[in-house]
């Protein structure tokens, strides 16, 4: 039922969420990208707690078109339905619907690079079809993932990134197919909460990483994995100056649930590891304190295949989860760069770059 590497994972998310977890009992889910890195972790859940935690489970029903994720190793048999369906295209679920999960979206810069109207349309189009179906059914929370990247490259004064930031984000630059569509699909959540009182709750997502992400994702620590396991030196665009700061999986699915449990309708909220913020090349350091070895390191362009214009900086600023949500993360990088390092070592084929 639980991919055996999110086993302690899930068990922590559980045991996190024991109070927000009461919110599902009975409930319909409808789960859109059920099966992409996020989706997984959510399927993994909401089992654990119909077969731990809820006296009455809850039921859910799985859409996934399968453009840049695959079929889940396992899925939940009990109340759960698979719909091979793209949100694009309109959609009748003619069931009662309690909460609908907006996870379907293409995240990796390869992806929307090589999908740029799959990419654009599903944040905008799905969107809208979503919040559609929201109104007909009077849900109990619709969850949006948007993404930190809606800030675009942030004015220093401005980082760590408020939710209030408005942004630096070029509509016609090489990643806009991505930045701009989600923060249509954020204008659109907030008029259908505004106009038909759809209780939307935005999710921005900063850097979250952890077992599960596949080999050909494309963005950095499971392009440095692959490299690893492949006996070559990392990779590193540009000059390596760049800075993230990267939130392991468990506080990454905590902090979304909570959001759609306890946020407020119509509001928005940072959800990511505010520490540290490192640059490329103090992330490979710390890689290597991981892993108890030196490492090999090679600036390079970046490939033609990889969106350019990339931000400099990227931290959150998570006060506001903080105060409203009662939202902490917990694992340090080094922790959790050690658990996906050890999932990706014993998955990885090291072919992919």
């Amino acid at each position: 039922m639980i991919p055996p590497y999110a086993e302690r994972d899930i068990h922590e998310i559980v045991n996190r969420l024991k109070d927000e977890a009461q919110a599902f009992a009975g409930s319909t889910v409808l789960l859109c990208g059920g099966h992409g890195f996020f989706g997984r972790y959510f399927l993994a859940f909401f089992a654990a707690i119909n077969r731990h935690v809820l006296a009455k489970p809850c039921r859910l029903i799985v859409l996934d078109n399968h453009i840049t994720s695959g079929a889940p190793e396992e899925v939940p048999q009990d109340g759960y339905r698979f719909l091979a369906h793209d949100v694009i295209q309109p959609l009748a679920i003619e069931e009662p619907l309690d909460y609908v999960i907006h996870a379907a979206g293409i995240a990796s810069p390869y992806y929307y690079r090589k999908y740029p109207l799959e990419t654009l349309e599903v944040a905008t189009t799905g969107t809208k079809n979503l919040l559609r179906l929201a109104v007909a059914h009077k849900l109990k929370g619709f969850l949006f993932f948007s993404s930190s990247e809606i800030y675009g490259d942030p004015d220093e004064k401005h980082v760590p990134i408020p939710e209030s930031y408005r942004g630096n984000v070029s509509c016609l630059g090489p990643r806009a197919c991505y930045d701009e569509s989600k923060r249509l699909g954020e204008t659109l959540c907030t008029v259908f909460h505004q106009v038909h009182g759809v209780p939307t709750k935005i999710v921005r997502p900063f850097n979250v990483y952890g077992p599960g992400m596949r080999e050909n994702d494309y963005r950095v620590l499971p392009n440095f994995a692959s490299r690893l396991v492949g006996k070559k030196p990392l990779h590193i665009y540009g000059s390596g100056t760049q800075t993230r700061t990267f939130c392991y999986i468990t506080d990454g699915i905590v902090g979304f649930l909570k959001a759609l449990v306890n946020g407020t309708p119509g509001g928005v909220y940072n959800v990511g590891n505010p520490i540290p913020e490192v640059s490329m090349l103090q992330l490979a350091t710390i890689l290597q304190d991981v892993l108890g070895r030196k490492l090999e390191l090679e600036l390079v362009e970046y490939p033609d295949s990889y969106p350019s214009d990339e931000p400099q900086r990227r931290c959150p600023d998570i006060s506001k989860a903080a105060l409203q949500l009662r939202y902490k993360p917990m694992v340090a990088l080094p922790d959790g760069l050690k658990r996906f390092l050890d999932w990706a070592m014993a998955q990885y084929t090291g072919s992919q770059f």
